[in-house]
């Protein structure tokens, strides 16, 4: 199974020289636990980092930091893991298991962001294969018990 079966297609991002505070705000409204960071300068979407609502609450939050005072690029973990649209799914949890993450933008071959993909989305796709297989393994049984009957 490849990234792109899996992978969430409208991924929220946001320009490195944004504030905490507009961050947060995109987070909120869209739904989301994380951002990736575009640089603004580039006219591709390329990643360059990703911010998640436990960066914003340890380097912001908790320290006291005034959230209009900050920005992205500040804050965004920049050390970014990413995968391909053609990467296989396993490929995609070693990589989580090895970076203790929960999520991996997804480029495409010139490196340009085309979604994103969390550990929870790979889990729902394994187990949907897993049930399929379940259903196949329960309809033989009974067909095996009928040749040994005949």
């Amino acid at each position: 199974m490849r990234i792109a079966d899996v992978r969430t297609v409208q991924v929220v991002h946001i320009a490195t020289d944004e504030t905490i505070r507009a961050a947060a705000v995109r987070m909120r409204k869209s739904h989301v636990g994380c951002l990736v960071a575009i640089d603004p300068q580039s006219a591709d979407q390329v990643p360059v980092g990703i911010l998640t609502d436990r960066d914003i609450v340890l380097a912001v939050v908790a320290a006291s930091v005034d959230p209009e005072a900050v920005t992205v690029a500040d804050v965004m973990s920049r050390n970014l893991a990413c995968c391909r649209e053609y990467d296989d799914v396993l490929d995609a949890l070693r990589i989580m298991h090895e970076r203790g993450i929960r999520r991996l933008p997804v480029t495409d071959g010139s490196g340009k962001l085309t979604g994103i993909v969390a550990a929870d989305d790979i889990c729902a796709a394994l187990g949907a294969q897993l049930a399929k297989l379940g259903r196949a393994l329960t309809r033989e049984q009974p067909m095996r018990e009928m040749q040994l009957r005949n």
